[in-house]
């Protein structure tokens, strides 16, 4: 038991009214991790949501298919994918990289408690309401047209920006890890692997790149947005904080993947194809 909670429970026994102390996030940590089965499950205090994320098994393959997919496709050793072994180290890298992130400025959880064994972080959006995915909101306003998903895609774009200007970069950059707050702004979630560790900054910022482009392309596609988006895309290149190494390697990988270009752009030959060929559509013209 923690000292605050040693110290909560002997000021109930004493009969002093508790209800204005803080809340004890590591002893109720402790507690929830004796018996909670599930890898990331939330909790309400209050009327305030927060989440608690314990150490599980080795982290699933499919985590890594479209990386490994897109690495083949490509021929382009970038895209192997930052193996995150799970346990404990998962749980520390998350910590340290959430914590990284936010002295940089970057809106990403707050950890609230954490151990060897879990962490607590806050809930990125209002109590009982959920946050979405910037994916999926471009997804569903793809029917609105270019007007309505290109402020959103761009909005993707520029926190990652923020991100490399800030000195360092994302886990995996796909459209899926990056939320829409209650105030509209972007927040950054699932830091479980660092590629810095591995890879050159350079590469990293490429990866990201490479990691968004994939994961919307389609949808600008299918919004017919794919023509505002490639002048959005190339200013973004532009930008001071991608130099010479970048654009090395981003120019590598695009001549590598010149063959996309004759793929369908519909499902003929199946989704993933369909992706590529978009994101050579949105990258490589």
């Amino acid at each position: 038991m923690t000292s605050a909670a040693q110290g909560a429970e002997a000021a109930a026994a004493a009969g002093v009214d508790t209800s204005s102390l803080p809340f004890d996030y590591d002893a109720f940590l402790a507690e929830q991790l004796r018996t909670q089965v599930k890898n990331i499950q939330r909790y309400e205090r209050d009327g305030v949501w927060f989440w608690i994320k314990r150490t599980g098994p080795l982290v699933p393959a499919w985590r890594y298919n479209i990386l490994r997919v897109l690495r083949v496709l490509m021929n382009e050793p970038v895209l192997g994918p930052v193996i995150n072994h799970g346990g404990r180290e998962a749980i520390a890298t998350e910590v340290r990289r959430l914590k990284d992130l936010a002295s940089r400025g970057i809106r990403v959880p707050q950890v609230l408690a954490a151990s060897e064994d879990g962490f607590v972080m806050s809930h990125l959006g209002l109590p009982g309401q959920e946050v979405h995915s910037l994916g999926n909101q471009i997804r569903a306003l793809v029917p609105q047209g270019p007007q309505a998903v290109m402020p959103l895609w761009q909005q993707g774009l520029d926190i990652i920006h923020q991100v490399h200007e800030s000195g360092t970069v994302l886990s995996q950059a796909f459209a899926r890890n990056i939320v829409i707050c209650p105030d509209g702004e972007l927040a950054c979630v699932d830091f479980e692997d660092d590629p810095t560790a591995v890879l050159p900054m350079p590469v990293c910022q490429v990866r990201d790149a490479l990691c968004y482009a994939h994961s919307t392309a389609i949808y600008l596609s299918h919004a017919g947005a794919l023509e505002p988006a490639r002048a959005a895309w190339r200013e973004w290149l532009a930008l001071p904080e991608h130099g010479a190494e970048f654009h090395r390697v981003l120019g590598n990988t695009t001549r590598r993947m010149k063959w996309a270009k004759y793929l369908p752009a519909n499902r003929k030959l199946g989704r993933d194809t369909e992706r590529l060929r978009a994101m050579w559509d949105l990258m490589g013209k």
